[in-house]
């Protein structure tokens, strides 16, 4: 088969335009987007930290973000959407640091001191009323609960993950010291900080760090 002849570019024609060209409204739109998801759902933090729960709307969040009740739909179906992406939001307050004490590098003993100093500095107002209001929610709304309760789950399991480093330096050490059960160890610290923090926001003064370096000594000890 012969091979097809080359055609020259006419110089008259008007050129294609560039890729880049093409997509330059894309990431503006999507940009847009992002940022009015983001006021919405630091509209929904403010209402649900004030404890107006009768007045959590989506109506009433879109006013307050100052954009319009379609818009919030638009980016939200219900108030259960903004419930839930306020459960996401919060992520990195509470959860995220907790994971980076323990999985930073070092013994069990170093880790666990870590864990200690900061679930010692105390909870900012927003945060736990916050906390608060989701349990409230949850206790209304199965969507909720499940979703916090998956918050939760990965929060203990940062627990467990701190008692499995001390079952490892156990095991390399061939056993010494007494066999650990991660689980039930860690479980039993969480349900320990939950305590406190239940506690300390009902006025009590309880200094939480002795406390809780006394209880991760003793159960690391009696294992």
């Amino acid at each position: 088969m012969a091979a097809s002849a080359k055609v020259p570019p006419d110089p008259s024609a008007p050129s294609a335009p560039s890729a880049p060209a093409l997509r330059t409204g894309r990431p503006r739109a999507s940009a847009k987007g992002e940022q009015t998801r983001a006021r919405l759902i630091a509209a929904a933090r403010t209402l649900l930290a004030g404890g107006l729960s009768e007045r959590f709307t989506t109506r009433n969040v879109a006013a307050l973000s100052g954009v319009s009740h379609g818009m919030c739909h638009y980016h939200f179906q219900d108030r259960t959407d903004l419930v839930l992406a306020v459960v996401t939001d919060i992520r990195p307050e509470w959860i995220h640091p907790l994971e980076e004490a323990v999985s930073a590098p070092g013994p069990f003993a170093e880790r666990a001191e870590r864990v200690v100093e900061l679930l010692s500095r105390p909870e900012g107002a927003e945060l736990s009323h916050l906390h608060s209001a989701l349990h409230w929610h949850a206790l209304n709304d199965e969507r909720v609960r499940e979703s916090l309760e998956a918050e939760y789950r990965r929060w203990r399991g940062c627990f467990v993950t701190l008692f499995r480093v001390l079952a490892d330096e156990r095991d390399e050490d061939g056993g010494r010291g007494g066999r650990v059960d991660p689980l039930a160890l860690g479980e039993a610290v969480a349900a320990a900080v939950d305590g406190l923090a239940a506690a300390e926001s009902l006025g009590s003064e309880v200094d939480s760090g002795p406390v809780l370096r006394t209880l991760i000594r003793t159960l690391a000890a009696g294992t």
